[in-house]
């Protein structure tokens, strides 16, 4: 789709010299786990085999148990948390991964939010073969930012043989697949607009989703979809059937923007429910 949004913004703006400053922070007090150190590794992982799909594709998992008191970061993290990165080039037989992720939690720390998950995490892959008719084996190269009092860069590899004929699904990663956030068509959305204003921090966007309220304080996590791009937190309010949340987007570098809407995608996260849309309307 034809990009509908073409502006210049200026330089580094100051929502995002917050963030590099967040980050920069977290950094400094980050500790790394060196061997023999008195920090007990604060994750662990293992690769599920489940089972094998009509199309030809798999369906495995990745489960990482963490430390109780630990968390780890889901895909849009926030502004103080640290984006998960996966690497799966040195796997066999492998053509492609989609990954499904479940409803996340929302934690508050020193009065900043980040999103993601703590206990134990099934993080169900969809894995095409490049030859269908041949195992998989997987291989996944994570770097992740795990956080208690400290916060943790760490990475971790973790390898499987994904070869079971098997149509049907194991219960642990079927009850991750149904913990995702509903569809806009499964949630009632009947409505997804994003306005884009200059602002002296790059664009303001606002947000519209007529939609049923998802439970309690709801918080919109709004994903640009196109690299280089940074999104601030949101501001979130509700009027009836309305939901509306506000933020700042930018350019790094101070590059041309190029926006594309229907790229953008909208996460609601509820105390009852979780909404996952994509794309919005310029209305």
């Amino acid at each position: 789709m034809r990009p509908d949004w073409h502006i210049k913004t200026g330089m580094m703006t100051r929502a995002l010299s917050r963030l590099a400053l967040v980050f920069a922070l977290s950094f400094a007090a980050a500790v790394p786990l060196w061997a023999g150190s008195k920090i007990e590794t604060p994750v662990k992982g293992a690769v599920l085999q489940g089972w094998q799909q009509a199309d030809g594709s798999r369906i495995a998992a990745l489960e990482l148990t963490l430390t109780p008191g630990w968390k780890t970061y889901w895909r849009a993290p926030g502004d103080a948390g640290i984006p998960p990165q996966f690497d799966w080039s040195k796997s066999e037989n492998l053509k492609s991964v989609g990954i499904s992720w479940p409803t996340p939690e929302i934690f508050l720390t020193a009065g900043l939010r980040t999103i993601g998950y703590s206990g134990k995490l099934v993080l169900p892959l969809t894995l095409v073969p490049r030859d269908p008719g041949k195992p998989i084996i997987l291989r996944a190269e994570l770097d992740l930012g795990v956080c208690s009092d400290i916060c943790v860069p760490h990475q971790m590899t973790l390898t499987g043989l994904i070869d079971s004929a098997t149509t049907k699904p194991k219960p642990a990663i079927a009850a991750a697949l149904a913990a995702r956030p509903l569809t806009a068509r499964e949630a009632g959305v009947k409505k997804a607009s994003c306005r884009l204003t200059p602002s002296s921090e790059g664009f303001r966007i606002e947000v519209q989703l007529v939609l049923p309220s998802t439970g309690g304080d709801e918080v919109v996590v709004i994903e640009p979809g196109q690299p280089n791009l940074w999104m601030s937190e949101t501001s979130t309010a509700r009027d009836g059937g309305t939901l509306k949340a506000s933020g700042t987007l930018a350019a790094e570098g101070g590059t041309p923007l190029a926006l594309d809407r229907s790229r953008i995608r909208l996460t609601v996260l509820g105390s009852k429910r979780a909404v996952d849309i994509q794309g919005c309307t310029s209305g």
